[in-house]
């Protein structure tokens, strides 16, 4: 049996996004943001309410970054989701972030998360919130790659938002091989 819980913003998982810009004066922001994902093979679509002083700066300077949060920066992770750039300019600083200058778009990587997103702005509709960017570049720190090169879940640790709990779990081990294990069911 199901339980119902009406029209609510549940999904599992919801990537825990830190979106980082510059503010007209060149000081950093970040802010903590959940509802988003890839929405194409070269852009990224969020929900971000005008109000925001990081959605103000992306639109003044038609960039930003999105580090992904990880377990070992919660603290630092939520504490910019909680507190607002437009009542504390220097919360970037006193999250313990340090901004590293893009070399793609004109905004700051924070040096602390090890995966970010660089994207420049493609639009952005007030009435509904909805920001797509457009991604010019992905970057990780050598330190959660692989003996391939490739970003490893298990050194990155990457968090995910419970909407349902308000909490945040990290990601767990393998459970299957994408676009392999539906094979067996492909050759029936």
């Amino acid at each position: 049996m199901r339980k119902n819980f009406g029209a609510k913003p549940y999904t599992y998982p919801q990537v825990v996004f830190i979106i980082s810009t510059y503010g007209e004066d060149g000081t950093p922001d970040a802010m903590n943001a959940a509802w988003g994902g890839i929405s194409g093979d070269t852009q990224l679509s969020m929900c971000l309410s005008a109000g925001h002083k990081t959605v103000k700066n992306i639109i003044a300077r038609g960039a930003f970054t999105v580090s992904m949060a990880d377990a070992a920066h919660v603290t630092a992770c939520d504490y910019v989701g909680l507190e607002s750039g437009n009542h504390v300019p220097d919360k970037f600083d006193k999250a313990g972030f340090h901004a590293v200058k893009s070399e793609f778009v004109d905004a700051p990587l924070i040096e602390e998360l090890p995966m970010a997103v660089e994207c420049r702005l493609v639009s952005y509709d007030e009435a509904s919130g909805r920001m797509v960017g457009e991604i010019i570049n992905v970057s990780a720190d050598e330190s959660i790659l692989n003996e391939n090169g490739l970003i490893d879940p298990a050194k990155f640790e990457p968090l995910v938002f419970d909407p349902v709990n308000n909490a945040y779990l990290k990601i767990g081990e393998k459970a299957g091989d994408a676009f392999k294990d539906g094979m067996a069911l492909k050759a029936r």
